[in-house]
């Protein structure tokens, strides 16, 4: 009896050392096991990247739709906000005229105040700037800066060869051609600001009489 318990444990020992040699089996967790009991492969979520190509004509509509809101924002008095009146001066000065004051109903070349004149039949009002009003001034302040602005502007446009280049719109609702007026690619408009006689537009008309 010895012999055989003996044997009986020397058997069992031998078991449960190679129960600790093998290693504890692990489900492989890129694989699960499916109704039909084969092995397959666990479907991936990828997010995709949304296609970059499809945003570029929603880009391009928004900024047609700026570009008309920007070109056709007008004031009350049919003035085109500052930045409305970006413009690119030409290369080359080729206008010229002998203006005087406008004062008769025939008008060519004539200046009707400090920012308004006519050209070649033509009524031109500079875009980018305002200057006080003449019809008629609201005080005898407004009326004297306008009347040495209107006198400026003429004596500016006598003084050589200019350029007119348009804005993003072409006229406003009353008929006068939008211009930026410039001699040697410098705006005559921002001569006036210098000055003292104009204010460089920015879609909001402001008097020039104290406490205005």
């Amino acid at each position: 009896m010895g012999r055989v318990s003996s044997l009986c444990c020397g058997a069992s020992t031998d078991k449960g050392l190679a129960q600790k040699n093998v290693p504890p089996f692990r489900k492989n967790r890129r694989f699960g096991n499916n109704r039909s009991g084969t092995n397959a492969p666990r479907p991936t979520s990828r997010h995709r990247r949304p296609d970059r190509g499809r945003s570029i004509p929603t880009a391009i509509v928004w900024a047609v739709v700026i570009g008309a809101a920007g070109w056709l924002y007008l004031d009350h008095n049919g003035h085109l906000d500052s930045a409305a009146a970006f413009v690119k001066a030409p290369a080359q000065d080729g206008l010229s005229a002998s203006f005087v004051f406008c004062a008769d109903s025939h008008r060519t070349n004539c200046v009707v105040d400090g920012d308004t004149f006519w050209f070649e039949g033509e009524k031109i009002r500079i875009v980018d700037i305002d200057t006080p009003e003449l019809s008629p001034s609201r005080c005898e302040a407004e009326r004297i800066k306008g009347e040495a602005a209107k006198s400026r502007l003429l004596a500016l446009l006598n003084a050589g060869k200019f350029s007119l280049t348009a804005g993003f719109r072409d006229e406003d609702k009353y008929g006068r051609q939008l211009r930026s007026v410039s001699r040697a690619g410098n705006s005559l408009g921002d001569v006036l600001i210098k000055e003292g006689l104009a204010r460089s537009w920015d879609g909001a008309r402001r008097g020039w009489c104290q406490g205005q």
